[in-house]
């Protein structure tokens, strides 16, 4: 089995989750407080906070206290570490596909050749 930085399967492991990439989405257009964040799901604040501290734990978002506010803010790091992760798998891949067409397409070679000719 090949390695991967823990950080990045927490990334996506985090991320895996419909409810926590919205929450990401979200903070992407600014930091929010908690209860902002909670407001359109249809589920308690409990919830919703096991899903923020998912997210804090992949180190995605920050938490900070203003009085009795807890604001969240975004991290992109983590994000694009795994950008520059699926960047570097790319060409890889790209080269597996490749070698794979090459033996489906000497298959079908091969399978028209051992077809007899009609007359």
């Amino acid at each position: 089995m090949i390695q991967t930085e823990p950080a990045i399967d927490a990334t996506l492991a985090a991320l895996a989750d419909p409810t926590r990439r919205a929450i990401v989405q979200r903070l992407g257009g600014g930091d929010l407080r908690v209860t902002e964040i909670a407001k359109p799901y249809a589920m308690s604040l409990n919830a919703v906070s096991k899903h923020i501290r998912v997210l804090e734990n992949a180190r995605l978002i920050h938490r900070r206290r203003v009085g009795r506010e807890h604001i969240l803010s975004l991290d992109p790091r983590p994000i694009e570490a795994l950008g520059r992760w699926i960047a570097d798998q790319k060409p890889v891949w790209a080269a597996r596909l490749q070698a794979l067409d090459a033996l489906l397409q000497a298959e079908d070679a091969a399978k028209t050749e051992e077809q007899p000719h009609a007359r």
